[in-house]
């Protein structure tokens, strides 16, 4: 259920788009990676959001958040991601400071060359090789897993044999950049985004039993079969009672339960996942208001463009025409 639900939201999200940086540097280096806003448009524009990521694949260094103290180590075969490429820094060295190289990054990312490289050797012997990337996804307007991440995640398969999924990332993305052959950034976009997945699983399985929020919903007996039942059916009447009798609980439990994992009431999750939908729906051209308001539950056009402009501010025609 929960990978089903967890699929159903990285579709509608439409987690597309890439861009790489191939980075070998030797001691001592640090990387400042800039604010989203100025580094967005040049490398992904029309993007909705960013996610960045580091994969080591060889040597060590240190990631740490720009506002953090102390950077967190990372040996080959490792990757870190920030959640919402909130500015942060890779070095050589923990809590070691960088002048934000933002021009630098930008120039690099304008000449369009990808992918883009970044040189930090004087000669001497690498000390640690990098695979850095940023995928694109749609935040907007309602996106329940970028809401339960944490800004910075690790993962790795440090002490596992190479056969785990990111040590054969790692192969395939090293091999990628090296060879540049036909099609290399249509491939390494689409590993990209199986590594994000990989990783946000692993941070799930890795999640205490106490946690709450929405992934840690996703694991909970009645939370997360009656998130997959609102993901199945979305254009269902769905009650709390419905749901809590669906998932074999009382109604109190219910409403008790997806509240304390879920931050919102059911049907309160329901009407913001149908928008999500809409709004995905919203930006393809063949689909118009009537389809769209079946398609998720609403009895007339007329209901549907209400109830969108109370949640969304603005009338569906005009999100539609914002969206291009």
């Amino acid at each position: 259920m929960a990978t089903d639900t967890l699929s159903d939201v990285l579709k509608t999200v439409r987690l597309t788009g890439a861009a790489y940086f191939d980075v070998a540097a030797q001691d001592p280096w640090s990387v400042h990676s800039p604010a989203r806003d100025l580094i967005l448009p040049r490398i992904l524009p029309g993007a909705d959001h960013l996610i960045a990521y580091h994969v080591v694949t060889a040597g060590r260094c240190f990631a740490r958040l720009e506002e953090e103290g102390e950077g967190v180590p990372l040996e080959a075969g490792e990757v870190v991601v920030f959640t919402n490429a909130d500015p942060h820094v890779m070095s050589s060295n923990a809590g070691m400071r960088a002048e934000p190289p933002t021009a630098d990054m930008i120039e690099i990312a304008d000449a369009g060359l990808l992918p883009f490289r970044i040189n930090l050797m004087n000669g001497g012997a690498v000390s640690a090789r990098l695979v850095c990337g940023y995928l694109a996804c749609d935040a907007k307007p309602f996106n329940p897993l970028l809401e339960a991440l944490p800004p910075m995640l690790k993962a790795g398969d440090k002490g596992r044999n190479d056969n785990g999924w990111l040590g054969q990332f790692i192969h395939f993305a090293v091999a990628e950049v090296a060879e540049k052959r036909a099609g290399s950034e249509s491939v390494l976009t689409k590993l990209s985004e199986l590594m994000f997945i990989d990783v946000v699983r692993r941070y799930i399985e890795a999640l205490p039993p106490q946690n709450a929020g929405w992934l840690a919903g996703l694991r909970d007996p009645a939370v997360g079969k009656a998130l997959a039942l609102i993901h199945a059916r979305p254009s269902f009447n769905w009650t709390i009672e419905g749901l809590a009798r669906q998932c074999g609980t009382s109604r109190t439990v219910m409403a008790e339960r997806f509240v304390q994992f879920v931050g919102v009431p059911p049907m309160h999750y329901l009407a913001k996942w149908r928008m999500q939908i809409a709004s995905e729906m919203l930006s393809r051209r063949h689909s118009n208001m009537a389809t769209i308001a079946a398609e998720i539950g609403y009895e007339s056009e007329a209901a549907f463009s209400r109830a969108f402009k109370k949640m969304m501010g603005v009338a569906p025609s005009a999100w539609r025409q914002g969206m291009r």
